[in-house]
């Protein structure tokens, strides 16, 4: 069930937020540049379509067929056709451009958004926004220097019944809350796992040596290409790419955005071909804000995907179950068949309304609902939770 003035509450807020996608009017549309157009990128561009005018200006991917798709994207709608840039430094030198979405690998991030904003273009970084800890403060200093607009891709800051839940959990509906679980499981076993089915690929198409980067040079390897996240030299694994959402929600519920203590416990035991661990346990002591302490815990593998993926804020007078499809609230002491005495269900993908809020912020300049601060702290819990794996199976913040 749900509370009918918060129901309300959300339709209007729905509402008001639908109004402000629209007023950028039929020919004020915001010009993008796309850099990494791999398959989130291909979301991000259908999120926009959907919540205001839009026209793909140019775009620039280490692998040529991935930019004709979406040179063939552009041509669907009215306007000039994408230009395709083999470097990304030519999408941020044209003139024509508002906004850069970034979607490549997070080895990459940093370095394209920095530029990006250097170059006086609004920016959607994806998550992870950084790959190391000591990129955090390169990309705040950036931003913060700037006069530019950076969405971090927490979609879940946007999303409607995450910033209801949010509401509770500070509010002390659910009493003090002192553990958190969160967990994640995708099975990479399947054919719709990430980076699955894989697409024959055009190697006269792709410039690997582009696609590396700054990251070691190294042979061309497929599963690097397609799985780029479980090898430390493009991503972080699970705490960057799956716990990194996670963590970003309950420090934002719990008002606390750096723990003082991680221990990590993982293993390759299905992909021993990965650097990352397919198995993860972790946990993390925070000081919390006001000087009450409380524990998180993550735990995934990547060859289950039974219960998907959530969070579970444990509070002295109740339980909130949270993941993208709602949330439910379990009260203590209640009798069992009337439990759960709250219930709201999401009505639509978060980056969605994730995206109208960068749309709005990129027209009326205000801060975006997730600023460069929240990004890096939830990379940084990642970061984190991997210096312990790296290390002796925990660590102490700041090491």
């Amino acid at each position: 069930m749900s509370n009918p003035s918060r129901r309300a509450f959300l339709v209007a807020g729905s509402l008001t937020a639908l109004a402000s996608s629209r007023a950028f009017g039929a020919n004020d549309k915001l010009r993008i540049g796309v850099i990494g157009a791999g398959q989130r990128m291909d979301t991000l561009l259908d999120c926009a379509d959907r919540v205001g005018p839009n026209d793909i200006v140019a775009v620039s991917d280490a692998y040529g067929q991935r930019s004709e798709a979406v040179v063939r994207r552009s041509t669907s709608l009215p306007g000039t056709p994408a230009t395709v840039y083999p470097d990304y430094r030519g999408v941020l030198d044209h003139k024509d451009i508002d906004a850069v979405f970034i979607a490549s690998p997070d080895h990459w991030h940093v370095r394209m958004a920095v530029a990006a904003l250097a170059a006086g273009k609004d920016v959607y970084l994806e998550k992870p926004v950084t790959h190391t800890l000591e990129e955090g403060a390169t990309l705040t200093n950036a931003v913060r220097s700037s006069k530019q607009i950076l969405q971090c891709g927490m979609q879940q800051r946007s999303w409607t019944h995450f910033r209801s839940a949010v509401e509770l959990v500070q509010g002390g509906s659910i009493g003090r809350v002192v553990q958190v679980r969160t967990y994640w499981w995708q099975n990479y076993q399947r054919s719709t796992a990430p980076g699955s089915p894989r697409t024959a690929l055009k190697m006269d198409e792709l410039n690997w040596k582009q696609w590396l980067g700054g990251a070691p040079d190294q042979p061309f390897s497929e599963d690097k290409f397609y799985r780029w996240r479980w090898y430390w030299n493009f991503g972080g694994g699970a705490m960057t790419d799956l716990f990194t959402h996670w963590i970003d929600v309950v420090q934002w519920a719990m008002q606390s955005d750096q723990p003082s203590q991680a221990f990590m416990l993982g293993g390759k035991y299905v992909f021993p071909e990965w650097d990352c661990p397919d198995t993860v346990q972790a946990a993390f002591r925070y000081p919390g804000h006001d000087g009450q302490g409380f524990d998180v815990v993550y735990e995934g593998m990547m060859a289950s995907s039974i219960d998907d993926g959530g969070i579970e804020f444990r509070g002295t007078e109740a339980t909130l179950k949270l993941n993208r499809g709602g949330f439910t609230v379990y009260r203590e002491g209640v009798p069992h068949d009337q439990n759960p005495i709250l219930s709201e269900k999401s009505f639509r993908d978060g980056t969605i309304t994730h995206m109208q809020n960068f749309f709005d912020c990129v027209k009326s300049r205000k801060e975006p609902n997730a600023p460069v601060e929240t990004g890096v702290a939830a990379a940084r819990a990642g970061h984190i939770g991997n210096l312990a794996y790296h290390g002796n199976g925990q660590t102490k913040w700041p090491a």
